[in-house]
């Protein structure tokens, strides 16, 4: 079974850098698309950035393009680099992954959650 652990949540303030890790285990990371998701007090989980599974197409929410890049190495991890932090950035971050998605696509429905981080924006 897949699992995935995410690190690098924190406390900042406005116009602070956080970078996230996960690192996946339990698969073929090469066969997964990957994404990050974020939950705000009282608000559903919402796709914040997602790349394919050869890293060759990204997805960003409107909220945070220009700020935030997402990343993933050829073994067992991606990252979201996210800049100028704000405080509507506050949420707790989790990391996904969908077996063979359509190239390009967007997906809501992950094959696999990690635990959350969580990210403070203070202003």
């Amino acid at each position: 079974q897949l699992q995935l652990v995410e690190s690098g949540g924190g406390f900042v303030q406005d116009g602070d850098s956080l970078r996230l890790s996960c690192v996946v285990s339990g698969g073929i990371f090469s066969t997964y698309a990957m994404g990050w998701f974020r939950q705000s007090t009282g608000k559903a989980r919402e796709i914040t950035a997602q790349i394919s599974r050869n890293g060759g197409s990204t997805y960003y929410a409107d909220s945070v393009k220009g700020r935030f890049t997402i990343s993933r190495d050829s073994t067992n991890a991606v990252y979201l680099q996210m800049n100028n932090l704000q405080p509507e950035d506050t949420g707790v971050y989790y990391c996904a992954a969908k077996q063979y998605p359509n190239y390009g696509s967007v997906w809501s429905s992950p094959d696999s959650w990690g635990q959350g981080t969580q990210v403070t924006v203070s202003s």
